[in-house]
């Protein structure tokens, strides 16, 4: 049987270096202060509609108070998706 050519393989090259992309990102420091506010703000409503026993934030409100302080949460998670 013939004997098969031996191929000589080609020295090592690394792969050329790849150039960073400067990613600019805009300065949004208002977007964690804003956030953790209506976080807290939520939260706030929220307690001192139970701790009062619903006298207090808002009384005509009633068990509405619940809804508008997770409102002010939901807030707080719309404004945390432009933080980067």
């Amino acid at each position: 049987m013939p004997k098969s050519r031996i191929r000589k393989k080609a020295d090592y090259t690394p792969p050329p270096a790849k150039q960073a992309a400067s990613i600019k990102l805009t300065n949004r420091a208002w977007v964690a202060p804003v956030m953790l506010a209506l976080f807290l703000i939520g939260l706030a409503w929220i307690v001192v509609f139970y701790v009062t026993n619903g006298s207090l934030p808002i009384d005509r409100l009633d068990n509405w108070n619940i809804v508008v302080g997770f409102g002010f949460i939901a807030a707080g998670f719309a404004v945390s998706t432009q933080w980067k």
